[in-house]
């Protein structure tokens, strides 16, 4: 393993004497999902018929009030899957969304789509966002969001998803800010803007795949956690910064610990090397918080609640002097790769597998 400086376990192992001082921490266990909601098979239809195939017929920004009837109704949909399901966070589904991180990009007035690209090594793709002009506050995400509390009407708590700044970044075409390190702190600001508009939301998932696919080259990690911090300062909710596709770099990992100014870390333990995920917690501790991606988001096979559970008792028995404020229970992807009726089984398991842990 990769020697990290000792400074980053030592803060750790200060916060764990202090909670010892202070007395035990009962963990919260929630059951929650970082959002992105495959649409229901007659809502593809009836898109499909509203607005074609075509590049000029991706989502603008100003869709007719046809089309944001049809938005309307699969938000009303998602929000009661969700309280059906008994879920302990319910998102907006993000329904008008063509991918998973470049819609508030793609959605602005200064940006334009270019050509269609692969995401990471995966078969789905979206629109190059290139980003032409200075980036301001669109609102576009908060009325989303503002939608899905008029329809929760406060039955459970909002949670609000957004695209981390690094990996917006890392996704999007500067043409525009002409330096990296500008470009990512404009993407960052243009974030927290939107984060400002937001309706009353509990927790705030921002979604960061980047930073297990193409993180921060060696020394630029700070740029990354300064990004992160500049979005998660925005909000009083708490923040939940989310990773998946595999374990982080140890060095990343634990600047991301220290310096992101989150209140938890998403780790994926669905994929192959969970065990180095393990390892980053027990070396290097952890933030306050945990969310555990305990069940395959891109995977039609079912966890069991019982199955769901074991996962996280299995993570919780090898960090054993460990003890988190809140473990948030999740998918590790965006659940919109699965049929409708698999998300749906997933929602469920998500929510009993909390009961079976009480």
């Amino acid at each position: 393993m990769t020697v990290v400086n000792n400074q980053y376990a030592s803060n750790w192992f200060a916060n764990i004497i202090q909670r010892h001082i202070e007395g035990s921490v009962m963990t919260e266990r929630v059951a929650t999902t970082p959002g992105l909601y495959p649409l229901p098979d007659w809502a593809k239809e009836t898109l499909s018929d509203l607005k074609g195939h075509q590049k000029g017929d991706l989502l603008s920004g100003d869709e007719g009030a046809e089309i944001e009837s049809v938005y309307d109704e699969v938000r009303a949909e998602y929000v009661d899957d969700q309280l059906e399901a008994g879920v302990d966070r319910v998102v907006e589904g993000q329904a008008r969304w063509d991918d998973m991180i470049a819609h508030p990009l793609t959605v602005h007035d200064a940006v334009e789509t270019g050509g269609i690209v692969r995401y990471y090594d995966n078969n789905n793709f979206y629109r190059d966002p290139r980003v032409t002009g200075e980036l301001t506050p669109s609102g576009d995400v908060a009325a989303e969001l503002t939608a899905a509390a008029d329809v929760l009407a406060r039955d459970a708590p909002l949670q609000a998803t957004l695209p981390g700044p690094y990996s917006l970044a890392d996704l999007a075409s500067d043409e525009h800010y002409g330096d990296e390190a500008a470009f990512q702190a404009a993407v960052a600001d243009f974030l927290a803007g939107e984060v400002d508009s937001f309706p009353d939301h509990e927790t705030l998932f921002l979604l960061e795949p980047s930073l297990v696919e193409n993180p921060p080259a060696a020394g630029e990690e700070e740029r990354a956690t300064d990004a992160i911090r500049t979005v998660a300062a925005a909000t009083d909710a708490d923040v939940v910064v989310h990773t998946y596709w595999g374990a982080l770099g140890e060095k990343l990992y634990a600047h991301l610990v220290d310096e992101a100014g989150a209140d938890a870390l998403g780790l994926d333990l669905v994929a192959d090397d969970r065990d180095d995920t393990v390892y980053n917690v027990q070396e290097y501790g952890a933030t306050d918080s945990l969310a555990l991606g305990v069940v395959d988001g891109q995977n039609t096979l079912v966890e069991g609640a019982e199955t769901t559970a074991d996962r996280v008792e299995w993570f919780e028995s090898q960090v054993p002097a460990q003890s988190f404020d809140t473990t948030y229970l999740t998918s590790n992807t965006e659940p919109f790769y699965l049929p409708e009726n698999k998300y749906k089984e997933k929602l469920a398991a998500l929510a009993a597998a909390v009961e079976v842990l009480e």
